[in-house]
């Protein structure tokens, strides 16, 4: 038996009648539900800066030229000066404009080029394939015992020692890469000392032990005060961190190295190939 019931005016719902086990269907609204655009739209101070960046890689504004006032931006951006403002302020601090007081905003940068990971790599190539002048400057050269992991990388015996070279190299004189390289001493022979100062991978290849492969481990870090201080940022700046193994062709380490990079100076990329049975997924 159903409980007696007692509805109120204000209840929407109807008491069940006696002897009636049937609930009435209740009439439902139709909602049309529009589906969800997760993408965001640019803000317009990427805009901006998009469409400044696109007149650099097309040559639009070449090195050294000068950039239109911030009134003739914003209208043809169509935008506030504000904005205008905020978009070139975030390409002076990646290095691509300076501003002289009393003359006006400049490009100092052409873009990034792009070098593909796959293959090691010259630096110094790197950075003359973009247009500047590469140079490097030794911070330290030194022989010291190796920690556990370095001697299990390296194979190295007890009591053997590493070399580990410290380096910063430029681009027309910009600091844009600080590296710690370490090798055994042993494996360089007659090349571990003044000889240092040149190419690592041309010391190893004259050594007998060509590096033939790399493995590498990308990883976005930021720049502590030492980092900020080798590399002329602002403490906190966003850096790339590569942990590299340079292996010879009989598959021995020979070389480890850490390596940190400011971003606007390079583009790094990796090609990629879709696996044998097709699957992007």
């Amino acid at each position: 038996m159903l409980p007696a019931c007692t509805p109120r005016r204000s209840e929407l719902r109807r008491c069940p009648a006696r002897g009636n086990h049937h609930r009435r269907a209740t009439s439902v609204r139709s909602v049309k539900i529009r589906p969800v655009n997760n993408r965001r739209r640019p803000s317009l101070v990427a805009q901006v800066r998009d469409g400044l960046l696109e007149d650099l890689v097309t040559g639009r504004l070449q090195p050294g030229a000068q950039l239109p006032n911030e009134t003739e931006l914003a209208d043809r951006f169509r935008v506030s000066r504000a904005t205008v403002r905020e978009a070139v302020l975030t390409l002076m601090d990646a290095g691509y404009l300076d501003r002289r007081h009393g003359s006006g905003t400049f490009v100092t940068l052409s873009p990034r080029t792009r070098h593909p990971l796959e293959t090691t790599v010259s630096y110094a190539a790197m950075i003359r394939d973009s247009g500047h002048s590469p140079t490097e400057s030794v911070i330290s050269k030194k022989a010291r015992p190796p920690d556990e992991l370095e001697r299990v990388l390296l194979e190295l015996t007890d009591g053997e020692p590493l070399i580990e070279v410290e380096r910063v190299r430029l681009a027309d004189r910009r600091p844009v890469i600080y590296s710690r390289d370490r090798m055994a001493i042993g494996l360089l022979g007659d090349y571990a000392d003044g000889a240092l100062d040149d190419s690592l991978y041309e010391i190893l290849a004259q050594a007998g032990s060509p590096v033939a492969r790399a493995s590498a481990r990308l990883i976005p870090t930021v720049a502590s005060s030492k980092l900020a201080r080798l590399l002329a940022v602002k403490r906190g700046t966003p850096l790339l961190h590569i942990d590299q193994v340079d292996y010879d062709d009989r598959g021995r380490a020979v070389m480890l190295s850490h390596e940190w990079h400011v971003p606007d100076a390079f583009e790094l990329i990796v090609n990629r190939r879709a696996s044998a049975t097709g699957d992007l997924n």
